[in-house]
């Protein structure tokens, strides 16, 4: 059987350039192979309205000690295993096609802290990152700051969540994660000596600051059940945590907690936040025992964010401006809004979603039709000039620019086919160098590529933009096999960036296309507004007909589309799988957000409260009956299914393991076809996977591997 006329299906699968052919291998199904069926008790679930059966619920053990329940992830681990044997060899070739993309060493471009300029950097062989600094030459007075090979050492997961340097420039106080339940311990070395301080912080976030004479370190304890972060203690150094004081308790909980040290070095900020208000609550770097006050007491749905610099403080704000104006008050009048000054007025086409203040201009990155740029603006708000950008679609950061005095802005570029780079800009004179392009092995050329940006109309009539990539040559002709993927939830923008690994499925015909949904902000605070709570099957609807449109108009395959999405994401792959099962040819569902309905009712599961203005809250009858009608667990119905990917972790906190396997475990007594249905379950991580930087791929050349065995050959 023909795969169209260019391809041959066992060229997809073998190797990473196409030759062409007509013949496709045979399929071998495993003989015998049955799933593990997982056992119904019966057990009552109370909601707004009715109570609902979940004869899963026994899946969930928050000890992850049960010997059931782990016999069920064990008997689910082997049946995939068994399954995917016969593409050993292909996922070892897919691992090596990724990681050979990888530099065996690579540095990240240093930047200036004080008196030390700090990098990253990887060396060959070694999974984890070496953090390095030195004052003046590189090869004559580096110091390690922190080598977390050494530190992962005796650890199946390792993490550094983040460090922070003392005001003496000596002690480091990092947050490490040895589960993957992103719970962190603290700890304070010397850099010099290497000696680690004997104080040690349990339960903690990853969030840290010091006071101004580096005597106290302020962090946030989480609760131990719900995983929120709520509560800011003060820790002196030299003292065991039981003496810690608390500083500030957050009382809602639909609030969390984070901390850093302004970029002036003067304050301590204490971020509190919600889904779509915030408070900022600042304590004297040189008075570290005083109260915190906040800089402008909470609203309803009012944000903002803020720099210091000088007796000025500047606030990015949404305050009578969905897409957010520039504001800025001097420090002792903060709190009155009335005195606060428009210096970037409100522009309804105009997104501005981060910002910079500099001594001499001010950087805002904005969006506008989707696409990000760098303007650079005077103090009174007037437009100077624009970064110039040449790739799109593309993905633009501000990169770290910690003094304010500089001459120059540091940013970074990427797209779907060009690496990652660190660029700087000098305003004077209009020069863009380029401090550090990643470098790619394995033979990439960027050439090899194109991508596009497009629109299409969405049921309700609303222009959805697409970002896409393909291999360009004479002998790909037709309509491709999919790689389509999408997030869509909390504001999150999925940027059309770099992603290494996918060129494995660029180089055997694949297209690679971002459907930007609903949900996210590509377009701005409403984009947003339009993909959540009851507006959320905004979400759902713009991916299948983003799927719909890349095959009518001979993008895609349409008998070989793979959808693919995680996390929130994992909940949009849910959703289509149930409502449009016919549409794809697999479905890969990352950490996915299933059980949307009871999780939301239980607020003993970490983050459930914190998430009520996302997705709503199902104590009210509306808001039960509208998630409910989506909920994938819930929605599961006999019916035939797409070949379907699911992956979890043992120790995530952000979507508990239970929701994926309880709805596998339903999708196998229900479904109606023959399809394959893979769950891997990762015993010794959580939310993110593996932590090594090689290890990582080798799941996802399983999800590869997954996926290419199974394209339908015409």
């Amino acid at each position: 059987m023909c795969y169209q006329h260019w391809m041959r299906l066992g060229a997809i699968l073998a190797f990473p350039t196409l030759i062409l052919g007509c013949e496709a291998p045979e399929e071998t199904p495993v003989q015998g192979l049955e799933p593990p069926v997982a056992d119904r008790i019966e057990h009552w679930v109370d909601g707004a309205t009715t109570p609902r059966l979940d004869e899963y619920y026994w899946i969930r053990d928050d000890s992850r000690s049960n010997p059931k329940v782990l016999a069920l992830l064990e008997a689910e681990n082997a049946y995939g295993s068994k399954l995917m044997a016969a593409s050993q060899a292909l996922q070892q070739r897919l691992f090596e096609e990724i990681t050979t993309r990888l530099p065996p060493e690579d540095d990240s471009v240093p930047v200036q802290i004080g008196d030390f300029h700090y990098y990253r950097a990887y060396e060959a062989g070694l999974e984890y990152p070496i953090y390095r600094r030195f004052k003046n030459e590189r090869a004559l007075d580096e110091e390690v700051v922190l080598d977390v090979n050494q530190l992962a050492k005796s650890h199946d997961y390792y993490a550094v969540g983040n460090w922070v340097i003392a005001p003496n420039e000596d002690l480091v106080a990092y947050a490490e994660d040895t589960v993957s339940r992103r719970i962190y311990t603290i700890r304070i070395q010397s850099i010099k000596s290497g000696a680690v301080l004997d104080d040690r912080i349990e339960g903690a976030a990853p969030s840290i600051a010091w006071s101004g004479d580096g005597q106290y370190v302020f962090y946030i304890k989480k609760n131990p059940e719900t995983l929120l972060e709520q509560a800011v203690f003060r820790h002196r150094l030299g003292t065991d945590q039981s003496q810690d004081e608390l500083v500030y308790q957050e009382v809602d909980n639909t609030f969390s907690l984070w901390l850093e040290e302004s970029r002036s070095r003067h304050f301590v900020f204490i971020h509190a936040s919600s889904t779509d208000s915030n408070e900022i609550l600042a304590i004297p770097r040189d008075q570290p025992l005083a109260s915190p006050t906040p800089l402008l007491a909470r609203r309803d749905q009012l944000e903002y964010r803020v720099r210091h610099v000088g007796d000025t403080f500047y606030f990015l704000t949404n305050l009578k401006a969905p897409n957010y104006q520039l504001m800025s008050v001097t420090q002792t009048r903060a709190g009155d809004i009335s005195a606060w000054e428009e210096l970037i007025a409100f522009r309804p086409a105009v997104y501005i979603e981060d910002f910079e203040i500099f001594d001499d201009f001010i950087v805002l990155k904005e969006l506008e039709a989707g696409r990000p740029r760098l303007h650079l603006y005077d103090h009174q708000g007037q437009f100077l000039q624009a970064i110039p950008v040449k790739d799109q679609p593309a993905t633009l950061d501000l990169a770290a620019n910690p003094q304010s005095a500089a001459q120059t802005v540091r940013y970074e570029l990427s797209s779907l086919k060009t690496p990652d780079s660190t660029l700087s800009y000098t305003p004077k004179s209009d020069e863009v160098r380029i401090l550090k392009q990643a470098e790619i092995g394995g033979g990439f050329d960027p050439e090899r590529y194109e991508s596009h940006y497009l629109t299409f109309k969405a049921r309700d009539g609303v222009d959805v933009p697409i970002s896409l990539v393909y291999r360009n040559r004479d002998d790909f002709m037709g309509p491709r096999p999919t790689y389509a993927y999408a997030y869509g939830a909390y504001g999150y923008a999925t940027d059309p960036y770099f992603r290494s690994s996918i060129v494995s499925l660029l180089d055997r015909g694949f297209l690679f296309a971002i459907i930007h949904v609903r949900g996210g902000q590509e377009l701005g605070r409403q984009w947003y507004e339009q993909g959540r709570l009851l507006n959320k099957r905004n979400t759902f609807n713009d991916f299948i007909d983003g799927s719909r449109y890349l095959a009518a108009e001979g993008w895609s395959d349409p008998d070989n589309i793979f959808a693919a999405g995680g996390s929130a994401g994992g909940l949009l792959m849910g959703v289509i799988a149930n409502e449009a099962p016919d549409l794809y040819q697999g479905v890969i569902a990352h950490v996915p957000f299933v059980d949307v309905v009871t999780t939301m009712l239980d607020d003993r599961i970490p983050l459930t409260t914190s998430e009520y203005r996302e997705w709503g809250d199902p104590r009210e009858p509306e808001a039960y009956a509208y998630m409910l009608s989506y909920s994938p667990y819930d929605q599961v119905k006999a019916q035939d299914y797409p070949h379907l990917f699911v992956t979890t972790g043992l120790y995530d906190s952000q979507v508990q393991y239970f929701e994926p396997v309880k709805w596998v475990s339903r999708l196998r007594r229900l479904k109606t076809d023959r399809n394959d249905l893979v769950l891997d379950i990762d015993m010794r991580s959580g939310h993110s996977g593996p932590s090594g930087r090689f290890e990582r791929y080798q799941k996802t050349a399983l999800e590869y591997a997954f996926i290419l065995e199974r394209i339908q050959a015409r």
